[in-house]
């Protein structure tokens, strides 16, 4: 189920996709990118329709999907 970010209190939408974001690992770039400035990106794609928060009911948990290009 899909649950617009828009009703979500600020910092739950935050640590969902600071949750989200700590799943990636390590950047091993030329440039270290800051938590703030990542989560900044995460909600920048959600404000474009790129990505959206689901909501599984099996597990209770929420994550972040990647909307599939056309």
């Amino acid at each position: 189920m899909n649950i617009p970010f828009q009703e979500l209190a600020v910092e739950t939408l935050t640590a969902i996709i600071e949750e989200f974001i700590s799943r990636e690992g390590t950047d091993y770039g030329v440039h270290e990118t800051s938590l703030e400035k990542k989560v900044q990106q995460v909600m920048n794609q959600l404000q474009r329709g790129e990505i959206v928060v689901t909501f599984d009911q099996e597990s209770q948990s929420c994550d972040l999907q990647v909307i599939s290009q056309r």
